[in-house]
């Protein structure tokens, strides 16, 4: 590692920093959990089926558009989760399907996939621990010539706001399937273990959302007064209730990421029957309890 210096102290060469301490832990972390997500989550996606356990829906097939009829684990829709029915035929018998297989989280995943690919927070993280740029305070990155921002390629990341208002339809979606998890049809009202891992990752998700800085922005980005009238106070309220997830957005961004993919995880053992699930109806919601 190059360690010259060129005039005002800066040291030189990729990596060449004054720094002592171990920056470059932090940038090394990104890229683990970030790839261990994202390759669960492709993984996950591909599958096409167990990713429902009774009234359990797995967030990363939420909302369920079409359902494939051969699937196992999907409680053949008799739990009101499939929105269009099952997938058309030309689908199912197309020969491509064997590289894009009926899953129904093909066809929603990419939805919020881009709010957080575009989130201010999280291009902060990418740009640093895959693109090197710089890698760390005070640490040379790859020199890629004269510095444009994010125009040209990089323009696309102005769709980070209206990416936002898909987010919040989705929000509202997975706390609906989150209700709907406390409904047996057979048995009534009910809840389990995957109720709550349900409630608790749909507050996550809508945290991560509240924290947003175009959230923040919707309420309080515009206004130059914030007491001279009621709605002007009302929105500075919701401008300081989106602050207060603002200040944590790091945290709750990392967190709702990794609880999504176990929530799906979580889903994904009961319906295999790996692992029971306890619930107050005292039944097996595995796929070979339920039939299928």
């Amino acid at each position: 590692m190059s360690c010259q210096s060129q005039p005002g102290g800066h040291v030189i060469g990729f990596g060449a920093t004054k720094r002592s301490d171990k920056w470059w832990v932090a940038p090394l972390l990104t890229v683990l959990y970030i790839g261990v997500a994202l390759g669960y989550g492709t993984w996950a996606a591909f599958q096409g089926d167990h990713y429902q356990a009774g009234p359990y829906l797995s967030p990363l097939y939420s909302p369920t558009l079409f359902l494939d009829p051969n699937a196992v684990g999907t409680a053949g829709g008799i739990f009101g989760h499939v929105w269009f029915g099952e997938f058309p035929k030309w689908w199912l018998e197309a020969s491509w399907a064997t590289f894009f297989p009926p899953s129904p989280a093909l066809l929603i995943l990419p939805l919020p996939g881009v709010l957080r690919f575009t989130c201010y927070y999280y291009r902060k993280a990418y740009y640093r621990s895959f693109g090197f740029t710089p890698p760390g305070c005070s640490v040379q990155g790859l020199r890629r010539g004269k510095y444009r921002g994010e125009t040209g390629l990089f323009i696309f990341q102005n769709i980070h706001r209206y990416a936002l208002y898909i987010a919040l339809v989705y929000n509202g979606i997975l706390f609906f399937d989150a209700a709907m998890s406390l409904w047996h049809p057979d048995l009534g009202l009910g809840i389990g273990v995957g109720s709550v891992v349900l409630f608790v990752n749909a507050s996550l998700l809508a945290a991560y959302s509240f924290g947003c800085h175009s959230f923040r922005h919707l309420f309080g980005g515009r206004l130059d007064c914030f007491t001279c009238d009621a709605p002007s106070k009302i929105q500075h309220g919701t401008w300081r209730f989106s602050t207060w997830f603002n200040e944590r957005h790091m945290q709750i961004a990392w967190t709702s990421l990794g609880f999504v993919m176990f929530t799906d995880l979580y889903i994904r053992s009961v319906s295999h029957g790996w692992i029971p699930d306890l619930n107050t109806w005292g039944v097996s919601l595995s796929a070979a309890g339920l039939g299928g």
